[in-house]
C-alpha cells in the first residue's frame, strides 16, 4: 500500500506514521506537512533513514504538489487540520482556508487520480455540546451543531467527504473521534498542559470551575482505529471514536495528573472561562465496536500514567516547544 498522509508532523498523524510503518514495514508513506507551530518532525526522526517514508513540506491547499504527490499514492489518510479551539476563536480564517479549502483540494484530486480509499479524520465537536447533566451521548446520527469556528470548518470538511462519496463515488470514510492524549502532543492541550506546568514548578490553568466533560481517546487507540477502518470499515461510512464508558471532568483529570506526580491541588489555578466553552462531549462509539470489532486496549487511568511517564522522560522535547513565542501566547490565552 502507498499513502500520503496529510499532517503527519502532528500529534495524531506524527503517531500514526510510526505506528503504520512498525506494522507495514513494506508499506510505503508519504507525509505531506505545512510545519506550523504544531507540527514537529522531530517526532518522526526515527524515520529519517526509513526507504519506505519521505517527507514533503508542503501545504495541502497547494494544487499542483496536492496533485503531483496524489498520483503516486492508492490511499489517502486526512489529518492536516488547525485543530485548537482557542485559536480559532482569535483567528478564524486560517481554519476556514485550511481545513474546507485544504480538504476539497485533496478530495478533487483523490477524484482524478482514483484512489482506493480516502480516510478523513474529524471530531466529535462537529455534533456540539451536551448539558453536564445529559446522559446521551454523540453518534453516527448525532445532527451537526457546530459551536466555534474550529468546529465549524471541521463539519464543514465532512459535509464535502460525504459529497464527493455521493457525487463522484469516491470511496470515503471518517472517524469523528473524542479528545486524544499521548506522546507527542502539543502542550497548549489540556493534559500536556497540566503534565509539562506540573513538572516545570507552574500551576495549572482550568477553565471556570473545571466541571467540562470530555471523552478521552488515547493515541494509539486512535491509530488502531483508523488501521481498522481502513482494513474493514465500509465505503460512504463515519464511525465515531472515543475512549471511555464513564464520564469525567476535566477537573477531575487534573487531579489525576497531579496524583500521579505526587503535587498538591494547591497547584491548580482557576482562570476566566474561555467563550462558547461546551459543557459536555461524550461518544457512543458502539458501531465501531459491533461492525469493526475495535475497542480501547486499556482504561483511561492506565493510558494516562503512561503519557505521564512519556513527558517526564521526554523532557527536552516538550521544553523546546514552550520557547518565548509559546511564553507570549500562554499569557495571552491565561492571565486574567
Amino acid at each position: 500500500m502507498n499513502i500520503l498522509v496529510t499532517g503527519g508532523c502532528g500529534f495524531i498523524g506524527s503517531n500514526f506514521i510510526l505506528y503504520w510503518l512498525k506494522r507495514y514495514p513494506n508499506d510505503f508513506v508519504i507525509n505531506l506537512d505545512k510545519l506550523t507551530y504544531a507540527g514537529n518532525p522531530q517526532n518522526l526522526s526515527s524515520e529519517e533513514n526509513n526507504s519506505h517514508y519521505k517527507f514533503v513540506k508542503g501545504d495541502i491547499t497547494d494544487d499542483r504538489l496536492v496533485d503531483e504527490l496524489i498520483s503516486k499514492v492508492d490511499t489517502v489518510v486526512h489529518f492536516a487540520a488547525e485543530s485548537h479551539v482557542d485559536r480559532s476563536i482569535s483567528g478564524p480564517s486560517v481554519f476556514v482556508q485550511t481545513n474546507v479549502l485544504g480538504t476539497e483540494i485533496l478530495l478533487e484530486k483523490a477524484v482524478k487520480h482514483k484512489v482506493k480509499r480516502f480516510h478523513h479524520i474529524s471530531t466529535d465537536e462537529v455534533f456540539g455540546a451536551l448539558k453536564t447533566s445529559d446522559t446521551s451521548k454523540f453518534s453516527e446520527r448525532t445532527n451537526y451543531n457546530p459551536r466555534s469556528p474550529y468546529s465549524a470548518s471541521k463539519a464543514g470538511s465532512d459535509h464535502l467527504v460525504r459529497a464527493f462519496y455521493h457525487t463522484y463515488g469516491l470511496p470515503t470514510t471518517i472517524t469523528n473521534c473524542s479528545n486524544n492524549f499521548g506522546p507527542f502532543q502539543h502542550p497548549e492541550k489540556l493534559i500536556p498542559l497540566a503534565i509539562t506546568n506540573l513538572l516545570e514548578g507552574k500551576k495549572v490553568p482550568v477553565y471556570g470551575k473545571g466541571n467540562q466533560i470530555r471523552d478521552w481517546l488515547y493515541v494509539e487507540d486512535h491509530c488502531r482505529a483508523i488501521e481498522t477502518v481502513l482494513q474493514k470499515g465500509e465505503a460512504g461510512q463515519t464511525y465515531c471514536v472515543g475512549g471511555l464508558t464513564e464520564d469525567i471532568l476535566n477537573l477531575e483529570v487534573i487531579k489525576l495528573i497531579i496524583k500521579l506526580l505526587g503535587k498538591s491541588e494547591e497547584e491548580i489555578e482557576f482562570v476566566k472561562d474561555r467563550p462558547g466553552h461546551d459543557e459536555k462531549y461524550s461518544i457512543d462509539w458502539s458501531k465501531i465496536k459491533n461492525e469493526l470489532g475495535w475497542k480501547p486496549l486499556h482504561s483511561f487511568e492506565e493510558w494516562l500514567k503512561i503519557t505521564v511517564e512519556w513527558y517526564k522522560e521526554h523532557q527536552e522535547w516538550w521544553k523546546k516547544i514552550k520557547n518565548e513565542e509559546w511564553k507570549r501566547y500562554y499569557q495571552r490565552q491565561y492571565d486574567q
